[in-house]
């Protein structure tokens, strides 16, 4: 029987999907995989900025069902999709190793964030990137815009936005990095905890299939975005608050942790690092100092 795989229908979905399977095929010679294409109420869902549709796993309870029912044996999502709650009976049984995190910046006219024009109106339905960016530049006009990847740099190219953000590494993933007129500095935009990486979940008691993930786990990789996820989780949070992080390895061992915690309209924001050595107690740890140091009034 072959392995399959759940995965949403946008072609940057299908690609990571479809890089998941070449990587464990290259890993096993010989094993037979499929896709099954499964569409979620956050694909359905076009016309509302996600904060808006709200809840969690608005790109992954449908895949998760799946997985649950048995229908498919593994589900590839973007970890900074996935919730921190993970429901009962299913596990993430692979983090290979993350792309670039950085957000991008896609202009038609080739605008950076300094040289965007006074008012300039920018597209991102991501409370935690406006918050960012209101945080350096409170002139630019915040606009919603959904859509795939592909959609969402057509509208950029055409115009509709002087300029708009988005994930690079699912820009690159799909050949568009050539539209980024700017890669963000990680001191002006944090990314979502877990951006570019990406989760194989299974179910926790299906040892066969956890069996082969496991030889595209990247320890490093997943020892980052726990620390950023338990930052997450600490400060109560989702899609819909303004939370970023990023975490790396240090050379002589433990974690770097760098958090933010933003006012949506920028009027406001704390960032914070901390080093450790316990990923999932640094997250924790960086949670509880944002808080004691104002943080709760922006979630």
């Amino acid at each position: 029987m072959p392995l399959t795989f759940a995965t949403r229908p946008s072609a940057l979905a299908r690609w990571q999907t479809q890089w998941v399977i070449r990587a464990l095929q290259a890993a096993h010679p010989g094993l037979a995989c499929r896709e099954e294409v499964i569409v979620t109420h956050g694909d359905r869902v076009l016309d509302k900025p996600l904060p808006e549709i709200g809840g969690k796993g608005l790109f992954t309870q449908e895949l998760e069902a799946a997985l649950l029912s048995q229908r498919v044996d593994a589900a590839v999502h973007s970890l900074k999709d996935l919730p921190t709650e993970m429901p009962a009976g299913l596990t993430v049984g692979a983090i290979p190793q993350r792309a670039d995190v950085r957000d991008a910046l896609v202009s038609a006219l080739g605008y950076t964030l300094e040289t965007l024009p006074q008012h300039a109106v920018v597209g991102t339905s991501s409370l935690r990137r406006a918050a960012q960016l209101l945080a350096v530049r409170p002139d630019l006009r915040i606009r919603p815009l959904r859509g795939n990847v592909d959609t969402r740099v057509r509208k950029a190219l055409e115009g509709q936005y002087d300029a708009i953000v988005l994930a690079g590494a699912g820009l690159v993933r799909l050949g568009l990095a050539e539209h980024v007129s700017q890669w963000l500095p990680l001191d002006v935009m944090l990314p979502a905890p877990g951006q570019g990486a990406l989760a194989v979940q299974c179910r926790a008691a299906d040892r066969e299939t956890l069996d082969l993930l496991r030889a595209i786990e990247h320890a490093p990789t997943r020892a980052a975005v726990e620390a950023e996820r338990a930052f997450l989780e600490a400060l109560g949070g989702g899609c819909a608050v303004p939370v970023a992080a990023y975490a790396e390895a240090l050379p002589e061992g433990g974690l770097w942790l760098a958090g933010f915690v933003g006012a949506a309209d920028g009027r406001g924001h704390w960032r914070g690092t901390l080093m450790g050595e316990t990923p999932r107690a640094l997250g924790q740890a960086l949670a509880a100092k944002a808080l004691a140091e104002g943080a709760r009034q922006w979630l």
